[in-house]
């Protein structure tokens, strides 16, 4: 059974998360370590609306991560706020976790008044298409291909 929870009512997993994200996007942050995104994710638990991060879990088990920072692309820091860390487990992937946990941010800034909400993927556009996303730009980011997108709500 999934829930999705904020990360500041369930700290403990800041570990298993920064490990994923630095083995998934660490290329994007070269110099970076599990220890400095482990340091970085404490910004998650002020309980603020912005930067925010929500979890999938089942009982115990960690299914995967989304949030919502003021900005996520340095090469734009006109677009605000943003989509982030999207991160699905591998053995939870193809189950509709990804979905539910972008929703769940989408929802978030809706309540909160946020239109239009910005993304980058490096290779997920069909996915978020699927979702609402619009094509931006495709782009040359951090030495890796990016595709940026935008949803209004």
């Amino acid at each position: 059974m999934m829930n999705i929870i904020n990360l500041a009512e369930a700290p403990e997993h800041i570990p298993q998360i920064a490990a994923w994200h630095h083995a998934e996007w660490g290329y994007l942050n070269p110099g970076g370590t599990v220890e400095t995104r482990i340091e970085r994710m404490k910004r998650y638990l002020s309980g603020a609306k912005i930067p925010a991060m929500y979890i999938a879990v089942d009982g115990n088990s960690l299914m995967g991560t989304a949030a919502l920072v003021e900005s996520d692309m340095d090469s734009h820091p006109e677009l605000s706020p943003w989509l982030a860390s999207v991160f699905v487990n591998p053995d939870y992937r193809k189950r509709g976790v990804g979905a539910a946990l972008v929703k769940k941010v989408m929802e978030e800034a809706r309540i909160q008044g946020i239109s239009p909400l910005y993304l980058f993927t490096p290779d997920q556009q069909r996915f978020y298409e699927g979702l609402g996303w619009e094509f931006i730009a495709h782009e040359n980011y951090r030495g890796g291909n990016a595709t940026l997108m935008k949803i209004h709500f």
